[in-house]
């Protein structure tokens, strides 16, 4: 599945007791509809809980407002409030991603700055 959204807040690594790392970050994806017979858009926004396991080198990049466009799979957290409401979140398991505008592109592919006067191929 794939979702473009901006980030809600800045990236932050999860350090589990297992040594591994998780990314954990948030975004907002928003949507308008106008209703048959209604003159005005309605506008809604949803919220998705994402972790990345793939590497922590991407949080510095992962700031708030940052668009990004992500591949993975949706679930669904299920609770009881306090008040022993029953709540749902919405988390997404990414497994690509990719920024878009400003710095651009696939961030696994992300260049190293070059020496002054170094020329390198690209490869593509």
């Amino acid at each position: 599945m794939e979702l473009t959204g901006r980030i809600t807040a800045d990236a932050q690594v999860t350090n589990l007791k297992d040594d591994r790392q998780v990314v954990h970050f948030s975004i907002a994806i928003n949507d308008s509809y106008r209703r048959k017979g209604d003159s005005e858009n309605t506008n809604l926004t949803t919220y998705f809980n994402c972790s990345y396991w793939k590497g922590t080198g991407v949080s510095g990049f992962l700031k708030k407002g940052q668009l990004v466009q992500l591949y993975g799979r949706v679930g669904l957290n299920v609770y009881n409030n306090t008040s022993g409401e029953a709540k749902g979140s919405l988390t997404f398991h990414v497994n690509d991603l990719k920024l878009i505008g400003g710095n651009s592109g696939n961030i696994h592919a992300a260049p190293t700055p070059a020496a002054a006067g170094d020329k390198e191929d690209l490869p593509f």
